[in-house]
């Protein structure tokens, strides 16, 4: 049986054959959970990198302390928890989330092919396009951060990750671009007949 499809009460079962050393059952445990942990990372404005070395840390986490667990029911809450903290360190360590007011501002000197009026207008876009991003719900946030993930991801392992119909995606994705585009930050780029694609 898909260890994604059993029920709750199939987690005390694969805890407990985990702690016996059985490798299947620490595959399923982790199979089973990690939709979990990938909802939240993908919540974080993280690179690939920091999203994977988050999830294995989760994951190290769980593992470090799964003689610990009382209740193997309460897992998917704990590891939520865990993957947020993971996320957090991750980004503190690499220093990816700046604040708005700390974000440098690139000069002309560092692309040659913009002048200083274009390198300003670009940098004004960057932080309305953030502003406007901020407007999504998480949930909108995290679909739209998959939808551009490099390498991309499928509609199939989106839906399951974010737990949405698989034909939902694409109408989602599309009422998301609207909404930006409708955003007041990004209204003064757009009337030019600028166009998120």
């Amino acid at each position: 049986m898909d260890p994604r499809h059993q029920s709750s009460s199939d987690l005390p079962a694969l805890v407990a054959r985990a702690l016996e050393r059985d490798q299947r059952a620490w595959h399923d445990l982790v199979d089973r959970l990690k939709g979990v942990v990938w909802k939240v990372l993908y919540s974080y404005d993280l690179s690939a990198e920091d999203r994977n070395d988050a999830f294995a840390s989760t994951f190290f986490r769980l593992y470090e302390r799964l003689s610990t667990v009382r209740d193997p029911e309460k897992l998917p809450g704990w590891l939520a928890t865990t993957a947020r903290n993971e996320a957090n360190t991750v980004s503190r360590r690499r220093a990816k989330l700046v604040p708005m007011a700390e974000l440098p501002l690139r000069s002309a000197d560092t692309d040659p092919g913009l002048d200083l009026s274009e390198a300003l207008q670009h940098d004004e876009l960057r932080v309305a396009l953030f502003a406007a991003f901020q407007r999504l719900s998480p949930e909108h946030q995290a679909l739209m951060r998959m939808l551009s993930a490099d390498p991309p991801i499928g509609y199939d392992e989106i839906s399951r990750v974010l737990d949405l119909p698989h034909g939902s995606i694409g109408p989602t994705r599309q009422r998301c671009l609207q909404r930006l585009r409708s955003s007041p930050e990004l209204a003064p780029f757009l009337d030019g007949g600028d166009d998120l694609t």
